[in-house]
Parts: C-alpha cells; structure tokens; sequence
C-alpha cells in the first residue's frame, strides 16, 4: 500500500513541476532581495603575493559585505570588508580588503589545505550554472592558506571539503587588516558552455572569530527562507573566456618497502622495495562535461585511516574517501537518501574511467573500475560485517538528474558489479519536491538483485540469490523560529547495494521530530539557545519491534566561541532475543578561551547493552579534544577517549582508552613536517565474559611524513609508518609492520 501512496505521490510531483515548472516555490527569494554586479573584463594579470598595488584593481567590479548574518540575522558588520573581481579571459581574480581594529587579534597560522576553518578567512561562493542548487566555494586565511569545497542546495546546504582545485592565492597582514587575493582558472570550474554572456550566482564571505563568532557577507540571508543559493546577489559577464585545451595529465610515481614479521616476537623480515607508476587524466570535454582516466592509479594512502574504537558496536565503521580519482566530481553521484556509491568499497582497481557533467537541466556521471580487492557488506538489523571476495571484479555505476522548476528534482541511479560466479545490481529512483520557501518532499525507491558466489554460500550461509527492495520518504519544515521533519523507511531483508554503504536492512522505521530557536544580541553571555525533540521506532519486517527511542537536547552559543548541546535518550531496543532499556545523558561542548587553543569535550552516562555479552550495563564515556596553535609553525593537536561498560554485578567488563597525537610543524606554506602517534587500549575482564576473550587487546600506530605541495596534485611525499599490537599471548607491544615511503606527482595543465 505504501509502495502505491510513493508512486502517486512521486507522479504528482513530476506531472506539477512539468507544466507548472514548480511556480509554487518561485517566490524563494524575489527579485528585488538581489544585486546584479557586473563582472569586469581587464586583460591584465596580478602577482599573487597578498599586495593589491596593480593598478588595474581600481577598475574592478567592487563588492561591498554590508550584512551580518551571524550572531545578528542581517545586522550591521562589526568590520568593514570589500571584495573585487575581474576576469580577464583564463582567470577569475578576486581581492579581498578586510579591515580590523586591532590587526595583533587576528587569527591565523601557516595551514596544510582545507584545515583553516578556525581562522579569520575570506571566501567566494559561486553557482556557476545559475540553478540555485550546486556551486563552488574558496577560502583563504590572512596568510594564505587555502581551503575549497563543493556544495549542493537542494534540500539543504551540504558541504564536501574533499574536492579539491587547483588555484592560486595569498594574504598579507596589515597594519589597517589584512589583505587577500585569489586567481582562480575556468579550468577549475564547471559552468554552462556555448553562451556569449553568463550569469553566476554569487556571495563573498568574512569569517571574523573573536569573543563570538561573527559571518559577513553582500547577502543578508533571510532565515525563514531554507534554501541559502536562491538567495545570492548575481555576477554576470565571462563574455570574452578563451578556449583551451582543458587537459589535465597527473604522473604519479610512488616507491615504498612493507617489512613485517611473520612471528611475534621476532625478526623483521625486509620487504622489496615495491616501485609503480601511474597516469592520471582529467579532460574538459566541455566546460560542463569531464573525463577523468587512470592507468595503475596510485591508490596508496599517505596518512593512513586513524584508529578507531570498535568496542561494543555491532556495524562496520565508516571511513571518508582520501583518493582524487573518486572525489573529483563526486557530489554527481550522490542521491537523496541512500547512499549507493561508498567509494571505499572499490579498493585495488588498476583502471578506472569517470565521466560526469550537466547540461541545462540535465546531471549525469558515470564510473567504471576494475578491482583486486573485492569486500562485501553483509548487513542484518542486528550488526554488519564485512567479507572479502578474493577474486577480482568489475564496477560501473550511472547516474542521471533532471532539474525540476527552482528546487525540485528527480533522479534514476544503478550500480552494478561482477565476476563470473557474482554479481550486484541496484536500480533507484530518488528527488525532490518544494511546496513553497519552507516545506519539502525528499524520496528515494531502490530495488537490488545479488547473484551470490559458492565462496559467500559456503562460508557466510547466505542463499545463492537475493533479491528485495528500500524506499524512503521524508517531509521537512524548516522556519526562522523551529523546524519540523516526519519520515518513514523500508528497507528489505534481503536488500544489498554492495557498491554502497547500508549497514543495516530488515526494518521499517517512522520518525517525527522538531524544535524551535531563539536569537539574542552578539553582545549577550548566550547569543542562541534551541530545543529539538525526536521520536522514531523500529520494526523488522516480520512486524517484531526492534526498537523504540524518546531523545532531546538543549543547544546554547555564546562568549568565547562557545557552544554546548545537553541531551537526554530514552531507548528500549531489542538484542538477542530480549528487550534492553536505557536511559543516556550526554553533554558535548566546545570554547576558546584565548585565540590561539580551543577545547571540545564530548562525555555521556547511563545504561547501555554489553553487546558481547547480551546483557544491561552501565557506561561511562568521557572525550576531550584540544588544538593548540603554538605559533604559526607549531600546532597540535590531541584527542582522547576514555570508556568503561560495569555489568550488572558490578563488574568492569572493558575499560577503553584510545588517544591520538599530532604535532604539525610548518616551514611555510608549502613545506610541512607531520607526527602521528596512535594508541589504543581495551583491557577486558574475562570473567565478565560469557565468550572467550583476550584480556589485553593494544594497537598502536606512527606516522612520520615531510610533504611538499605547490597544489593539490603536484606534491612530494617521504615518510615512515609502523603498526603493532600486544594480546594475551605477548609480554610487550610489538611492531609487526613498518613502512617506508615516497610519492611524487605533477599535474600538467595544457
């Protein structure tokens, strides 16, 4: 029945949007809220050294930030900041001039990319295709630093750090501020091919992080308007961009030796030293369509992934892609509520080809790659676990959406992945509907096919063939004041997207929840205090309750950067054939007392299940976190987790300790120097235990890495790695593996 109601609604949807084109949401922002710049066109370059002393900057389109958005909602900026741009046929230059009071408060440090969020930073937004949904955004700090991000807008503002240009920038600090400027090539971006005059959407940005946290801008963002690109000022110009070749081809050439000892303890036993080289390329078909090729990538890790505490859970742990090939364009794949394309998965290919891109209306992109490495996540609604092929296979993923009216969209996504006795196919459908400024419809449908190989029959007990489907739909209100959200999501037992990551199947899930929000002034003790409520409950699909869970929390921001979220959980979920309830309090908060540390501290208390040993306990969690900039060469950085879980006797059935060091030193901008020092720590009580367990249980891992970068793709690597561990059966910790490494690549641009 379910299944019929989505399909109405979703022909609905379509069918309005078609012939209305979705006029329902055409007052998201009207016409009169925005400033139309007109972009300057100078032939003229700069010299990006943080200096705006070219002439010719007198002459570009200037852009005021007159608006505070945080801590006041369209408030008066307490710094006075103008912006610049111009173009001049290959590159877009922006210019920042951002006064200050008194410069010595300034926040900034010599910065490895994308790690500068805390600083004092200037920003450009851009919507290159003027569709009010995806765009670009770059930031630079007063030194230089640089971070980039991809970001969609459809349901609401979702950033991905991991994207990553190549462009120019510098900063200068002043005796009056500080100053910044940016060239950013066409090359970099995508953008609507085939049109003498374009029109981008468009938002320059201050981040000023004093007592409070305060956010300027030229756009003063309304808050009861969700959507944040239907609100930016325009830029329109790029009417004299020359053609190139748009040819991107990156050598890469790693060496490394894996030495590990095949007893504990013993002797290291040297490896070859193991040296490949690959090819990467990027192609600019047109300025909205990209081929990305790799020949024998170089998929190695550099920083390896950090350890994780894996203790009482029952699902796999997540980890964020590293790898450029996936992440270049990555945001094409992405669906509205599953997640069918977990890149992860896909870990030894020796070829890899991608295209993705857009054309008016229409997004598109496509994968293929082979792999050696072949893992499958095997879920239940009790836990998920992970299981390796062992034989090579083959995957291709496409993906294609359709823009609908201002907000709306819809969207067809399939996986696919094989060798001769397996394969994995998924077919969705997913999009989006907006009623008006406030209140949307988010839906996904998919349905999967698995042809399971002899070696997952035999050795996991699954049937030779499985076959099921997951849909979800979701309804959200999102207010200046509260916001409100419903969902329900039925996902089948036998319901796998091996390309993907769903940890979990075999359930029916509804949801509904809200809150409200409150605004004070910047200069109150607290500038912003919140509620929200969430109440959701879990059935197999038998029908048999699998949980049902009552939360809430309580979020207060104020003096010295702070922020802090109380919360309250009520839960009574079923484990292993009986229901457990618990009751969890946790508090997770973070402040800067002075400008150059920050803490955060995330600590929690009350009854939880032993999952080992399906029983009740009591747990306690305690995980502070400081970043300490010495000076602009030094920083660290510490991270540590404290956890025990007591039975009901009252006794200790783990205690878990895991911390993480690292200490950062920068010769300048380019040059760094990296520690990575990694410890964990489960200490088990045997007899608490109803299984047999080892009682000592430590890993640790170290990384030494020099790294230089001129970008993001043309870098040299040299550095060391080691792991160990020690269990019952050893006296000591003990190193089984080291690594010693280089890499090198340069990205060629024609």
């Amino acid at each position: 029945m379910f299944m019929l109601y989505l399909k109405k609604i979703i022909t609905r949807v379509v069918k309005s949007c078609l012939i209305f084109s979705c006029v329902s949401i055409s007052s998201l922002a009207t016409a009169s809220d925005k400033v139309e710049f007109a972009l300057a066109h100078i032939k003229e370059s700069i010299s990006v050294d943080g200096v705006m002393d070219e002439a010719h900057w007198q002459q570009a389109t200037k852009v005021p930030l007159k608006y505070q958005n945080e801590p006041n909602e369209k408030g008066t900026p307490p710094v006075h900041t103008d912006a610049y741009l111009y173009e001049d046929g290959q590159y877009l230059y922006v210019g920042f001039i951002a006064k200050d009071p008194d410069p010595s408060q300034i926040r900034a440090a010599l910065r490895d990319r994308d790690t500068l969020w805390q600083d004092d930073n200037v920003a450009l937004m851009i919507d290159t295709f003027n569709d009010e949904r995806t765009g670009y955004e770059f930031y630079v700090n007063p030194l230089g630093a640089q971070g980039d991000m991809r970001m969609t807008d459809i349901d609401d503002w979702v950033e991905d750090p991991s994207w990553d240009a190549i462009w120019d920038s510098a900063g200068q600090i002043t005796d009056e501020g500080y100053v910044v400027e940016m060239r950013i090539p066409f090359t970099a971006l995508r953008f609507p091919k085939g049109k003498e005059q374009l029109t981008w959407s468009l938002a320059v940005w201050r981040n000023y992080p004093r007592d409070v946290f305060y956010q300027m801008s030229n756009v003063g963002f309304d808050r009861d308007v969700k959507c944040s690109f239907c609100q930016f000022d325009k830029l329109t110009g790029f009417a004299d961009m020359t053609q190139s070749m748009n040819i991107q081809l990156t050598p890469t050439l790693t060496a490394l030796r894996n030495d590990t000892k095949n007893t504990l303890p013993g002797d290291w036993q040297n490896g070859d030293v193991d040296t490949e080289a690959g090819l990467d390329l990027r192609w600019g078909v047109t300025q909205d369509a990209v081929i990305n090729a790799t020949i024998n990538p170089d998929f190695s890790q550099v920083e390896a992934d950090s350890l994780e505490l894996d203790v009482n859970t029952t699902y796999s742990i997540y980890y964020a892609e590293k790898r450029p090939f996936f992440l270049d364009g990555a945001s094409y794949f992405k669906t509205s509520q599953f997640e069918l394309l977990y890149t992860r998965t896909i870990a030894e290919p020796d070829v890899g080809v991608k295209l993705t891109g857009k054309t008016g209306n229409h997004s598109y992109g496509f994968i293929y790659a082979d792999d050696d490495n072949t893992s499958v996540l095997l879920p239940t609604n009790q836990g998920s676990y992970f299981a390796n092929l062992g034989d090579k296979t083959h995957a291709a993923v496409g993906r294609y959406q359709f823009d609908i009216g201002q907000k709306g969209t819809i969207g067809v996504m399939s996986t696919h992945r094989e060798n001769d006795d397996y394969h994995n196919s998924v077919l969705s459908l997913d999009g989006s509907y907006w009623f008006n400024q406030t209140d949307s419809l988010q839906y996904q449908v998919a349905t999967t096919d698995t042809k399971n190989s002899d070696f997952l029959v035999d050795v996991y007990g699954l049937e030779e063939t499985q076959s099921d489907q997951a849909y979800k739909v979701e309804f959200s209100r999102t207010k200046r004041d509260y916001e409100l959200y419903a969902s329900y999501e039925n996902i089948g037992e036998e319901y796998r997207s091996d390309l993907g990551y769903q940890a979990k199947v075999d359930y029916k899930q509804a949801q509904l929840g809200g809150g409200q929000t409150w605004y004070r002034d910047a200069d109150d003790i607290i500038t912003e205090y919140s509620y929200n409520a969430e109440w959701d409950k879990t059935w197999a699909q038998n029908g048999d309750l699998l949980e049902e869970e009552y939360d809430g929390f309580f979020t207060f921001k104020g003096k010295m950067q702070s922020q802090t979220e109380i919360g309250f959980i009520h839960r009574n979920e079923f484990y292993a054939g009986q229901f457990f309830n618990q009751n969890i309090a946790y508090i997770y908060g973070g402040f800067r007392p002075i400008r150059d540390i920050r803490f955060l501290l995330y600590a929690l208390y009350g009854s939880k299940i032993d999952y080992s040993n399906a029983q009740l306990g009591t747990m306690v969690r305690v995980e502070p976190e400081m970043t300490w900039d010495i000076n602009d060469h030094w920083q660290v950085q510490l991270e540590h987790s404290y956890s025990y879980l007591d039975n009901e006797q009252n006794e200790r059935v783990y205690t878990a300790n895991l911390t993480d060091l690292r200490v950062y030193y920068k010769f300048n901008m380019r040059s760094m120097l990296k520690l990575v020092l990694q410890f964990k720590d489960i200490d088990r009580d045997k007899d608490a235990y109803f299984s047999n367990v080892s009682e000592i249980n430590r890993d640790f891992a170290s990384q030494l890495v020099y790294s230089y970068k001129i970008n993001s793709q043309t870098l040299f690597y040299l550095g060391y790695s080691d792991k160990g561990y020690q269990d019952d059966s050893l006296k000591e910790l003990e190193r089984d593996q080291r690594t010693f490494f280089t890499k090198l690549s340069y990205a060629w641009q024609l």
